[in-house]
């Protein structure tokens, strides 16, 4: 299966590709498939992005990144909170994507900021956009504040998101009815073929 992880950081090291990191580990760690992962840093195509508005043609780069995100079999997509939304970087890239190029692709959301009220952006600004554009976002989203790293919980939120990415890369649909084993999870994700293979069974 294939990989693309979009990160919108914008310093060295970033927080933000931090949190894209450990959402790919955790992807990788819980495929049933191996997991090939192709990483794309929005801030070293800024220039050509750019250039790409006033022109109307990408760079060699930014084409091979945009084909990365259209051929991926699953995006993880991270960005930075600014002004209580996605960076216009961030933004910019993905409107550069050709329509309908990640139209029912899983999408895993992430966000880093400095304070936990700026948490909404993952459903207040991120959701909408990929849900223009047609994309399958999983249930669980993921933003880090400052104070999160290192704290109890964002652990779980990761492994929690990273698990609903892999099941519906591998072609499964999240159910949300809870477990009987007693775990605490809320979710799990159930092929296709099963759910209709008991929907005619009734």
């Amino acid at each position: 299966m294939k990989l693309t992880v979009v990160s919108a950081g914008l310093s060295v090291p970033s927080s933000t590709r931090l949190l894209a990191d450990r959402l790919t580990a955790s992807v990788q760690a819980q495929a049933e498939q191996p997991v090939e992962v192709r990483v794309v840093e929005v801030r070293e195509l800024a220039t050509e992005i750019a250039r790409n508005f006033t022109s109307g043609f990408p760079g060699k780069a930014l084409a091979d990144a945009l084909d990365a995100v259209a051929s991926a079999d699953g995006l993880i997509v991270v960005t930075p909170v600014f002004s209580a939304s996605y960076s216009g970087l961030f933004k910019s890239f993905f409107d550069l994507l050709d329509k309908d190029s990640i139209s029912g692709k899983p999408v895993l959301l992430g966000a880093t900021g400095g304070s936990a009220r700026h948490s909404l952006v993952l459903e207040h600004a991120m959701r909408p956009l990929f849900s223009y554009l047609r994309a399958l976002t999983v249930p669980t989203a993921v933003y880090a504040a400052s104070e999160d790293w290192g704290a109890a919980g964002l652990d779980g939120r990761i492994e929690r998101a990273a698990r609903e990415l892999a099941g519906l890369m591998a072609g499964g649909v999240v159910n949300h009815a809870p477990r009987s084993s007693g775990t605490g999870e809320d979710f799990a994700v159930v092929p296709f073929e099963e759910q209709l293979a008991a929907l005619r069974a009734e």
